[in-house]
């Protein structure tokens, strides 16, 4: 009912208690291939997939680390995500001058919180256009939050968004429950096993298009690309293998 009329500007209402400009945004986010995240009681484990523009192309980052304990992978419009990321980089750097500290994990993540929300208010601004999940771990553990548009986060068991992650989430609320006694190992092939799940038909996961973030008790932020995934996408094939047995 006349929706032109109220989704010029993120700071306007729609009778029906709306804010059009946050839905658009978060629209730009389920366009975004998808991301995969989840947490045992150690670690916290990231996994995306890439895609490339065209042939010519390389393909796009989608895991970016912030601090030794910290990094997100997003979904959605890249160049919003690396403002974001450049944002709590500066927080987490704050954090270390000023408290001799690393920057825990939820409040970097209110922080962005706080930043998006100033968008959906101010006249003039547009929200930012990119989901992220965020892990990290401190001192009260693994942690594995997401981030929307609207500046809603929320702290999640196994999560994700992105194109068709509504598969991966049905996958994953099956079975959280095993997550926790996971080792870092099993934990990863869960959630690349979650990620093929929303993959097109005749697309598979590969050394190209698949990267793996993971942060733990006794790990830093490690991201791997290329080659590196090998190792657990040959994994991935095997429980497959065993599972049609």
């Amino acid at each position: 009912m006349f929706r032109n009329q109220y989704d010029n500007d993120s700071s306007t209402w729609s009778p029906q208690g709306r804010i059009f400009q946050v839905e658009y945004a978060s629209e730009a986010v389920k366009q975004g291939s998808a991301v995969v995240g989840l947490k045992s009681k150690e670690n916290a484990v990231i996994v995306a997939v890439k895609r490339s523009p065209n042939e010519l192309a390389s393909y796009q980052k989608k895991i970016i680390r912030i601090d030794d304990h910290m990094g997100i992978a997003m979904a959605g419009l890249t160049s919003d995500a690396r403002v974001l990321s450049n944002y709590l980089r500066t927080e987490a750097m704050r954090s270390k001058m000023v408290y001799g500290r690393p920057l825990p994990v939820g409040r970097a993540v209110s922080a962005i919180g706080d930043k998006a929300q100033t968008n959906t208010q101010e006249y003039g601004r547009r929200p930012y256009g990119v989901g992220l999940l965020v892990i990290g771990h401190d001192d009260t553990g693994p942690h594995l939050y997401e981030f929307n548009p609207s500046g809603i986060v929320s702290e999640y068991y196994a999560y994700s968004i992105g194109s068709r992650s509504q598969s991966a989430r049905t996958n994953l609320e099956r079975n959280f429950e095993t997550f926790q006694d996971m080792s870092l190992k099993e934990l990863i092939v869960q959630g690349l096993k979650s990620l093929r799940d929303t993959l097109q038909q005749g697309k598979q996961l590969d050394v190209l298009n698949t990267s793996i973030g993971f942060v733990g008790k006794d790990s830093k932020m490690t991201i791997l690309d290329g080659q590196d995934t090998q190792e657990y996408l040959d994994l991935l094939d095997e429980g497959e293998a065993m599972d049609t047995e």
